[in-house]
């Protein structure tokens, strides 16, 4: 078995992996806080939730807030268990390095 095996691809990217680790951390995060927390512009964060949406690690709410609009993500028991195979991979990585 190979080092890498449980390295996920989709968690390759800074931004993907950013929402991830907010997630991982807290029940629900909405747009504007991703956005703030990332540093990342409305159509790279739209495009990188939608990644983690379609593979079912993520899940959408949309709600309305008086009269705005409110989307809020949260990570299902999949993403869950994916990343947490991801980040034990990496751990395992930097333990075989050092």
């Amino acid at each position: 078995m190979s080092i890498i095996t449980n390295i996920n691809k989709l968690f390759d990217h800074r931004i993907r992996l950013g929402i991830m680790s907010i997630l991982m951390v807290n029940e629900y995060a909405d747009f504007n806080m991703l956005k703030e927390l990332l540093g990342a512009t409305d159509g790279n964060l739209a495009s990188h939730t939608k990644a983690l949406e379609k593979a079912e690690y993520i899940k959408v709410e949309k709600q309305f807030i008086g009269r705005k609009p409110n989307t809020r993500y949260s990570t299902t028991a999949l993403g869950k268990r994916e990343f947490k195979k991801h980040i034990e991979a990496l751990e395992k990585i930097i333990k075989n390095q050092s």
